[in-house]
């Protein structure tokens, strides 16, 4: 009787020769038709003990078949030669879900299976597919979802095509090196990649790409150009001259990031970006980086800049945060530019207030169920491509975070306005405004100004950053530029004195001027001491990339889950250098209220620790000198997601 081979043993003595005969190599060195072995394409969850971080298990692949360094197209789940290999084959497709492949199989050695996901089915075979032939399945049954005429529209130019050439098809054409780039795609950045770049060459003209905040949506978009442009596709558009992008955002901020991220097209004799500052537009380069308010500003003439661009100038534009600024003033600037590719981007999911964002980019995607078990549900256009908050948590590519929710009661109950000025509240209702009998949460602020609740929400924001640590990076959110100041203000007398910081806090309301942008940039930079604690209204919701900072303070309400998206987003940055690999969300406002699946991991939480719980600690504060009435005391109560 024979002793059956373990899986290791499986794999080396009976899978690895029949990839081997198979065609595909056992060495990354040609850089196609090869697999690579145990690849491990997700780190782990990032997992608190208390304020300890351990990492969960990651997700990894035995064998991953590639047709070139950047086209995956199937996984391979080995057992040991005395198991069936079906005891594989549930692992292997999710494994190919996630990497958005095409073929699953799972094998120990002497069976193969293989899942077709085009068939949703499995058949038995005999030897592995060759790649050539695992390719020219893929190209017969990836087909196009936008309509024929479209597709035919694109063959003819010879846009759309499935040759097994790495050099001239974009979808087999490699990434921009490490070497340029400092980096290489995770895995969900290569599916995003693939997945914009299949509709392109399918002839689609609107797409949608929805990643959440700290994922590299800009680092998708260069590198799907960087194939479009280094492959000749977007050339063969017309022959005759480049091709040509712009990048469209509505902050100067994150257009720089963006012209920063594309360096790696530029080398030591040309330069192909150019940042579009006003009039007259410049019209000899490839690459345009621009914001809104600019493309919509006026000449002498009364001429907007956008107009001074030829309508077909560009053939693919890149709009940025496409949620927040496409559809209202600025339309006509994306109607002018019609013909043209639009590639929306943005992090966030389909909600009521982007209706119209999703209706716009995704009218060529194919209608899916929304619960195919429901199909009362109805159906639904789905982005080419989504990767939540939840499951960048998940996978341990983004950081987890804490919520702590804490209330004045004036908060929980609303404020009596004549009981609190007969008590001696200090309060400001604007002269034109109609006085109410009760005020609530979304008027505090808005409607009337309360010194005394904002004095003790930053008296209590200081106790924590006291016990969690007082130079910890911290945005506040506050409801307008007023209140950005006040709640500096009084943050920067709570410890500028015991620090030596004269700009410990300061309000950043505003990227005109030098001082603000500098505060900006100190705040962003992890190897900057000061500023600490930044105060804004909206301007750090989106596009500023703070990855130290570890505390995001609500003293704002919101209704918007968009909003509120954006901006737990800007604590959602793992940043190794400084230690940081979870956040919290301190919510004085109710805002955390607005968390819904998109925003948390799917996977169950950990166990809690062996032992007995010994104890659970919760409290009101009340007022030294009036201890019956909680009117400014305030309850806490912290979790995980």
């Amino acid at each position: 009787m024979r002793n059956e081979r373990n899986e290791a043993d499986t794999r080396a003595t009976l899978i690895d020769p029949k990839l081997r005969a198979a065609g595909w190599s056992d060495t990354q060195v040609a850089r196609e038709h090869f697999y690579q072995r145990d690849l491990k394409y997700a780190p782990g969850r990032i997992i608190l003990v208390g304020n300890r971080v351990q990492r969960g298990e990651g997700r990894k692949v035995d064998y991953l078949l590639r047709i070139t360094e950047s086209f995956p197209i199937a996984v391979v789940e080995a057992k040991a030669e005395s198991d069936p290999a079906e005891a594989g084959l549930e692992q292997a497709k999710t494994y190919a879900r996630d990497l958005g492949v095409a073929f699953a199989y799972a094998t120990n050695g002497h069976n193969l299976i293989e899942f077709d996901f085009f068939t949703n089915a499995t058949r038995t075979l005999d030897r592995f597919p060759t790649p050539q032939e695992l390719f020219e399945r893929w190209s017969q049954n990836a087909g196009p979802s936008v309509p024929e005429r479209t597709c035919q529209a694109a063959e003819a130019r010879g846009l759309y095509y499935t040759k097994l050439d790495k050099r001239s098809n974009p979808l087999l054409h490699p990434y921009c090196p490490e070497s340029l780039c400092g980096k290489r795609p995770f895995y969900f950045q290569e599916v995003a990649t693939r997945e914009i770049i299949k509709r392109l060459m399918w002839g689609q003209r609107r797409v949608l790409l929805t990643m959440a905040t700290g994922t590299g949506k800009t680092y998708v978009a260069f590198q799907i150009i960087w194939k479009l442009a280094r492959s000749g596709w977007l050339q063969r558009l017309h022959p005759e001259r480049p091709g040509r992008v712009l990048f469209l955002c509505d902050r100067v901020v994150l257009r720089d990031q963006a012209y920063n991220t594309f360096a790696p097209f530029a080398d030591g004799a040309s330069d192909p970006r150019h940042k579009i500052e006003g009039h007259p537009p410049n019209l000899t380069r490839d690459l345009y980086f621009g914001i809104y308010q600019t493309l919509w500003s006026p000449d002498e003439q009364g001429h907007r800049l956008f107009e001074r661009f030829p309508a077909n100038f560009f053939d693919l534009i890149v709009i940025d945060e496409c949620h927040r600024s496409g559809f209202g003033t600025w339309r006509e600037i994306l109607e002018h530019f019609g013909s043209a590719i639009h590639l929306g981007m943005t992090a966030t999911p389909k909600q009521d207030e982007n209706v119209d964002t999703y209706a716009y980019f995704c009218a060529e995607e194919p209608e899916v169920a929304v619960d195919p078990e429901r199909p009362q549900r109805g159906s639904s256009r789905p982005p080419a491509y989504q990767y939540s908050l939840g499951r960048g948590i998940e996978d341990g590519f983004l950081a987890t975070y804490k919520v702590h929710r804490v209330r004045t009661t004036v908060d929980a109950t609303g404020l009596y306005l004549q009981e609190a000025l007969e008590q001696g509240a200090e309060v400001f209702i604007p002269e034109d405004v109609e006085p109410r009998q009760v005020y609530t949460t979304p008027q505090f602020e808005r409607e009337i100004t309360l010194p005394d609740r904002t004095r003790e929400m930053v008296r209590h924001l200081a106790g924590l950053l006291r016990r969690f640590g007082k130079m910890e990076k911290t945005m506040v959110f506050c409801v307008d530029m007023d209140h950005a100041r006040l709640v500096a203000r009084l943050l920067q007398d709570e410890f500028g004195p015991e620090t030596g910081l004269s700009n410990y806090a300061v309000p950043i309301i505003s990227e005109e001027g030098d001082e603000a942008r500098r505060w900006l940039e100190d705040f962003a930079d992890s190897d900057k001491k000061a500023p600490v604690v930044a105060t804004t209204a909206e301007l750090l919701s989106t596009g500023v990339d703070v990855p130290s900072c570890r505390n995001i303070v609500f003293m704002k309400t919101l209704s918007s889950p968009v909003l509120f998206k954006q901006i737990i987003g800007r604590g959602s940055r793992i940043d190794s250098a400084t230690g940081k690999f979870w956040f919290r969300i301190i919510d004085y406002t109710g805002a955390t209220r607005l968390f819904d699946e998109w925003d948390r991991p799917t996977m169950p939480p950990p166990e809690p620790p062996d032992g007995p719980q010994t104890a659970i600690l919760e409290g009101t504060v009340f007022h030294a000198d009036n201890p019956g009435s909680p009117r400014w005391g305030s309850r806490e109560r912290a979790h995980g997601p």
